[in-house]
């Protein structure tokens, strides 16, 4: 039997991505012992093959890399992620220290999770998104919590208190972390409530490939069910929703002022504003998302919001004042629902509100028949259903692309002239 042929290799010292930024003064040993440590590791891997054993992962690696394993049939990879680490800028860089165990509410949980999802933050379990989070599971829970770290599986339980299934309620986790072998099974997700009388369906709001994500989960999960443990966040209050955490993934900012917003206007708070409007149902408005240069999404998003309150005239300028800024910042006041009829003259069409992760209803197995129907079934396991999937999104995806539209017009998700196409 000839012996493998190993090559010792120095590690990177030229990567600047945030998740070797910063691991690399931890894997960087004195000079001359990256080689020994190499081979050290080769000898017991040599000597395990002799034996017909593998050492663990655990054995040979000195900083887990907990993750739950896909589920069945999904085609999703696992998702490892990152141990404890300080908040991240863009940079990679650890970010300044807050306060611990901030006070947060149940609106701010909810509205922050939403903000990843309506993002659609990638998954990683090295990169760190704009508001210093990790973009793993575990990244997302700290995110949502207002947490001062990137925790993990094996430490989020800290922050929490234990509850009963009965008690759940917005806002609290579902953790299953496997201590014997968390490279197992590990995952963690937020629950924002009964879809169902009966209390065998959530809305769960987790971090997971290909991105963040919302949608109608079985309870406790899809796999390894009994072993999720309901958990409340120790820095819960009743108090309004402005003491705590913004939807925006960072602490509640106080007004800038008016001079920020507006044509000619270029700075984070367009960019934040964008967020949170986001988070309230005004996606629609951004073809490409926020970002600092004020244009005329922001105005209109910012308008759709404010007519959302029942404001018309000079209160509903697009221009975001004082009162627009603090319901959006405290997750107060009312989300933006489609305007105008929800049709657009589209007979059947019941809006775009209808189709979107998390929702159940009739309209979406309607949709579902009408694309087996019409040759776009392929992508249905078991047929079509009331919950939206990923299944419903793909085929509809696919009779969008059959149209000849690309980009944002093939999104997967039904709009007026989708809709009158497919059932026309």
């Amino acid at each position: 039997m000839t012996a493998p042929v190993f090559e010792d290799i120095d590690p990177a010292s030229d990567c600047a991505c945030p998740g070797c930024a910063h691991e690399r003064p931890a894997l960087r040993p004195p000079s001359g012992r990256v080689r020994s440590a190499a081979r050290t590791v080769v000898v017991v891997a040599a000597a395990a093959a002799a034996l017909g054993t593998v050492p663990s992962a655990a054995a040979l690696t000195p900083d887990h890399s907990p993750h739950r394993q896909a589920l069945p049939g999904d085609g999703e990879p696992d998702t490892p992620q990152g141990a404890k680490a300080p908040l991240h800028g863009p940079a990679g860089a650890p970010g300044a220290p807050t306060a611990p165990l901030p006070a947060t509410t149940r609106t701010a949980i909810i509205n922050r999770a939403k903000t990843w999802v309506a993002a659609q933050v990638p998954y990683s379990m090295y990169a760190f998104w704009s508001d210093g989070y990790r973009q793993d599971c575990s990244g997302y829970v700290s995110m949502a919590w207002g947490l001062p770290n990137n925790e993990w599986t094996g430490s989020l339980g800290e922050f929490g208190v234990k509850i009963t299934k009965e008690e759940l309620q917005p806002g609290d986790i579902l953790l299953y972390h496997n201590p014997d072998n968390p490279e197992k099974g590990s995952h963690v997700v937020i629950f924002g409530g009964w879809t169902d009388s009966t209390h065998t369906y959530y809305t769960a709001y987790e971090q997971t490939p290909p991105h963040a994500r919302r949608q109608t989960t079985p309870y406790a999960y899809w796999s390894n069910s009994g072993k999720y443990v309901p958990y409340r966040y120790k820095g819960l209050t009743k108090a309004a929703a402005g003491a705590g955490p913004a939807p925006g993934g960072k602490a509640a900012v106080a007004y800038p002022g008016a001079a920020y917003f507006g044509p000619g206007a270029r700075n984070k708070y367009v960019t934040l504003l964008g967020e949170m409007l986001i988070a309230r149902g005004a996606r629609s408005s951004y073809a490409h998302g926020p970002g600092p240069v004020w244009g005329e999404a922001d105005r209109r998003a910012t308008q759709a919001f404010q007519r959302a309150q029942g404001w018309t005239g000079a209160d509903a300028d697009g221009i975001p004042g004082r009162r627009t800024w603090d319901l959006l910042s405290t997750g107060r006041g009312k989300d933006v629902t489609a305007a105008g009829p929800a049709s657009h003259g589209v007979p059947g069409y019941p809006g775009r509100q209808y189709f979107r992760p998390g929702r159940s209803n009739d309209h979406i197995t309607r949709l579902g028949a009408q694309l087996v129907k019409k040759g776009f079934g392929r992508f249905y396991d078991r047929g079509p259903g009331p919950h939206w999937g990923e299944a419903d999104r793909r085929a509809v995806e696919a009779f969008q692309r059959a149209q000849g539209w690309r980009g944002g017009a093939a999104d997967g998700y039904p709009g007026p002239e989708t809709w009158r196409r497919l059932f026309a």
